[in-house]
């Protein structure tokens, strides 16, 4: 029984239609309304659009619970004031958003304690979470519930969180946690086999919330939902996410990037989103997004702040090996963003090549 399918491109820019059951629907419902507490006085403000996979949280668990769920007009992330007010005014106390959306008002230093007073529950997912911008918010607001949310589309959105309960210095990568109640999820090297330890690998999930593959897509099924390595004795459906992570020394699951993310570079094996949480960590650096020039065989950094280029690549000297030093530092006025909210890593490219090219 199909709820609905919802075309996703991910990284790779080929969109393949997610075909979800109402039974994955119904399992996420119920996982993350036990793990938030979220119940009819919860009142959602709406950041991602319908099309977006984040969106099922916010329709979905206020039929579920009798919440009520605002729609925040795109237009009000342009003026920071209006979205504070609108906050205030609809008392709203659960945001569960992309990460650029809350760094836009940390970056402008507009956490406004008293606009935000009704706010109890931060969560995101999409994209990483720079560590820097969250202790912004949670200073701002300390009591708050911040939770890091992490999921394809494929595992109906979310298929592990961590709730943020200890001190996260603004250079750590904040963790994905571990799997939610109705998932499974386990790391696998290159070599196919089950990663140990701190070991980083691809990480594989499986549960209740898996969605059927891609409609009319059966190659495209057949490459990413596939039978569990693990396991051969019956047939167990894994998806492979594509995504690469590692246990930290706490034990809790850390991203480090996509596989398609990963280069090789003057002999090294290079992950981008490394170079990413570096930079986000400097102070006068409010946004990056690392991207490789095929064409010149170089790593660029896009970022936006008060700090000049030399400055950045100074400070990133003594935080990186001078292998994974970008070539390039390009500073813009604002990071450029696609419809779901998210840093549009492929207009950064277009832009690597306009510049090229001219």
């Amino acid at each position: 029984d199909i709820l609905y399918v919802l075309f996703t491109s991910g990284s790779t820019g080929d969109p393949k239609g997610v075909i979800i059951s109402h039974r994955n629907v119904i399992c996420y419902m119920e996982w993350s309304k036990k793990a938030f507490h979220f119940d009819q006085n919860t009142v959602f403000g709406n950041q991602t659009p319908f099309y977006f996979s984040m969106s099922v949280l916010d329709i979905f668990q206020t039929v579920c619970v009798g919440a009520r769920l605002v729609l925040i007009p795109p237009q009000k992330f342009i003026m920071p004031g209006e979205l504070l007010s609108l906050i205030e005014k609809e008392q709203i106390n659960t945001l569960y958003w992309v990460p650029s959306a809350l760094c836009l008002l940390a970056n402008l230093g507009a956490l406004d304690k008293d606009k935000l007073k009704s706010i109890e529950k931060v969560l995101f997912a999409g994209e990483v979470m720079p560590a820097k911008q969250l202790n912004m918010w949670r200073r701002a607001l300390p009591n708050v519930m911040y939770a890091n949310l992490y999921g394809p589309t494929e595992a109906t959105d979310i298929c592990t969180y961590y709730i943020i309960d200890r001190e996260i210095e603004d250079d750590e990568a904040i963790p994905i946690g571990r799997s939610a109640e109705n998932m499974d999820s386990f790391i696998i090297k290159d070599n196919g086999t089950l990663a140990e330890g701190m070991e980083e690998g691809e990480l594989l999930v499986r549960g209740s919330s898996l969605a059927y593959g891609y409609y009319n897509n059966p190659k495209k099924t057949n490459e990413a939902f596939v039978q569990n390595p693990l396991q051969s004795a019956y047939r167990e459906i894994v998806y492979r996410t594509g995504d690469l992570v590692h246990y930290n020394e706490r034990g809790e699951l850390i991203f480090i990037s996509r596989k398609d993310f990963q280069i090789k570079f003057m002999g090294y094996r290079i992950e981008l989103g490394e170079i990413e949480a570096a930079a986000s960590s400097l102070i006068q650096v409010d946004r990056v997004c690392c991207v490789y020039d095929t064409e010149k065989s170089e790593i660029v950094l896009f970022y936006t702040g008060k700090m000049e280029g030399s400055q950045v690549e100074g400070a990133l000297r003594n935080k990186l090996p001078n292998y994974m030093l970008p070539r390039r530092y390009i500073k813009l006025v604002s990071m450029p963003l696609n419809l779901n909210g998210k840093i549009d890593r492929k207009q950064l490219k277009q832009q690597l090549y306009m510049r090229s090219s001219g």
